[in-house]
């Protein structure tokens, strides 16, 4: 009896832990822009599409989506986004991924685009983030990381400010009158010094330009060209992800650590998490149960004296 009592007790400690390396991270997604946005999300190779890879995010909206572990790729925001009413295609002015629909579905975006990029579980069982402008930008993204650890490093990264209303002519991607997005200068021009190709293609070689300067000087923590990782980069273990749209000032000055996780606003983000809070319960009265009924079955296979 006792070993039929182990092996179970075997089989619902695996379960548990299989349970645990699914359910590695949350990321929700907040709209704080006055006009809709449509999030994009692209995988990295090797590495599961997440349940959407694009959808619609209204003003004031916030949306979970749970990230299983050993996750990598890259989200954004795309915008002026229309459907034909012929043909039923779906474009964005900015961030564009081309699948002709609102599900990018393995397509990434068109630059300009800010975006964030993440690694989870990496080396040493971190999670490795930063917001790049390397393809440019189009609106402002703040990365919030919650409840996890790691150190000063664990921290919120991004681009609050409106970086289209100064990019320099020659960057201006343009919608009618208006400046809708900031090229980078590798997608302007395409040299090599830009685009950090070539004989610039190494850490010495390729260097900071005005252009990038730019980019840097607007957003400090955010990458500005390929090799600017030391102020860039930023690592967590076992957090969740706030991904916020339009934030305002006050989210960056938010600490990591804190439950509510705040984006500017916090009812946004709560409101938003209830669906979030839920499943982490329900997943959580679910280990418990099966715990107590491991115990109970132990009790029950003890041998009599």
């Amino acid at each position: 009896m006792a070993a039929h009592y182990l092996s179970f007790s075997l089989i619902v400690f695996s379960f548990i832990c299989s349970i645990a390396r699914v359910f590695s991270a949350t990321f929700t997604f907040v709209n704080q822009c006055s006009y809709t946005v449509w999030p994009g999300i692209l995988s990295g190779a090797g590495t599961p599409q997440l349940s959407t890879t694009g959808f619609p995010l209204n003003p004031g909206q916030s949306t979970p989506i749970s990230v299983p572990a050993g996750w990598s790729g890259r989200l954004w925001a795309r915008t002026l986004c229309t459907q034909d009413p012929t043909t039923g295609k779906f474009t964005c002015a900015t961030g564009d991924c081309g699948s002709g629909t609102v599900e990018c579905a393995g397509a990434g975006a068109a630059p300009p685009v800010t975006l964030a990029e993440f690694t989870l579980n990496g080396a040493g069982g971190l999670d490795f983030y930063d917001v790049s402008l390397v393809d440019g930008y189009n609106i402002p993204m703040l990365v919030v990381p919650q409840g996890g650890g790691g150190g000063p490093n664990c921290t919120t990264t991004g681009c609050e400010g409106d970086l289209n209303s100064g990019c320099p002519s020659v960057l201006q991607l343009m919608s009618g009158s208006e400046c809708v997005a900031c090229k980078s200068a590798c997608d302007a021009f395409g040299d090599a010094q830009y685009c950090c190709s070539g004989a610039y293609g190494s850490p010495q070689t390729c260097q900071p330009t005005s252009y990038s300067e730019y980019f840097k000087n607007a957003c400090p923590s955010a990458y500005s060209y390929a090799y600017d990782d030391r102020t860039s980069t930023f690592t967590c273990a076992s957090a969740d992800y706030i991904i916020s749209f339009c934030p305002t000032p006050a989210a960056s000055q938010k600490s990591a650590g804190s439950q509510t996780g705040e984006a500017g606003n916090v009812s946004l983000v709560i409101s938003g998490s209830n669906s979030l809070i839920s499943s982490n319960w329900l997943l959580m009265t679910s280990l418990i149960t099966l715990l107590m009924v491991v115990v109970t079955l132990g009790q029950q296979f003890q041998p009599l004296h």
